[in-house]
């Protein structure tokens, strides 16, 4: 039975909406074309673009790694404990970036005793690549994490169950049913920790100006340069984030484990 119409005033929000969001996007893919955007990304954009997609990679592996089963034993635990936890994994989405950038460096920094332990051991963190990845993870890996304990959350106990009944060890009714029908939404998680990674200028450009990532390069060229150089990184942007949302969009209406 078809749905009864919302009435004229639901679409027209959507449409307006959309169209105040989109426009301004538009505007930057409208402003020139593809070979000047490619013409604008010189060596250092590219070293820049090197740098955020090794650091985005490692941090988003690393989300993932703790973020699903961190997610799944959230998802069958009391409320009194995943709420609490659901509540301290969504604090650093909600810091202005400066503040996360100024926590890491207080706990990071050479001076700090963390900080410190780590460059004896050779792992300094600011201002190097490890530096980088800490930032995009600090921010963004809360979303795996998220995501996953929805993901699982909304799946069917019964299956589980008969798999239990069946002899299933918690491992393999995790690996073998629960995670394969979580897959879309928990892979949709990932994709949004990644761009949320690639995308962080706040906290890297405070603990890891060097070396410099996509988002500080922006930063740079849009004061060195001015707009219309800055517009050509910024281009790139929206196409890279344009095909991992549509690809976090096809993610969530397919398994793909």
């Amino acid at each position: 039975m078809a749905r009864p119409s919302p009435g004229p005033l639901f679409p027209a929000a959507a449409l307006l909406l959309v169209a105040v969001l989109a426009a301004p996007i538009a505007a930057v893919l409208l402003a020139m074309s593809p070979h000047d955007a490619l013409a604008g990304f010189g060596d250092s954009a590219r070293d820049a673009l090197r740098v955020s997609a090794i650091a985005s990679v490692g941090a988003t592996a690393v989300a993932t790694l703790l973020g699903v089963p961190a997610g799944y034993f959230l998802s069958r635990t009391s409320l009194a404990l995943r709420g609490p936890a659901l509540f301290l994994l969504a604090l650093p989405l909600a810091f202005p970036p400066v503040a996360s950038g100024l926590m890491l460096i207080n706990f990071f920094g050479t001076r700090a005793p963390v900080g410190a332990w780590l460059a004896a051991h050779g792992l300094g963190v600011p201002d190097s690549m490890l530096g980088v990845s800490v930032a995009e993870f600090f921010v963004g890996g809360s979303f795996v994490a998220i995501a996953a304990t929805a993901a699982f959350g909304a799946l069917d106990p019964i299956v589980e169950d008969a798999a239990r009944t069946l002899g299933a060890s918690e491992w393999r009714i995790f690996a073998r049913v629960s995670l394969p029908n979580a897959a879309g939404n928990v892979a949709a998680g990932v994709a949004f920790a990644w761009l949320r990674a690639i995308g962080e200028y706040g906290a890297t450009s405070i603990i890891a100006f060097h070396p410099t990532s996509l988002p500080v390069a922006l930063y740079v060229t849009l004061s060195a340069s001015g707009v219309r150089a800055a517009l050509a990184l910024c281009y790139g942007f929206v196409v890279l984030v344009a095909i991992v949302v549509a690809a976090a969009w096809v993610l969530r209406r397919r398994v793909v484990f």
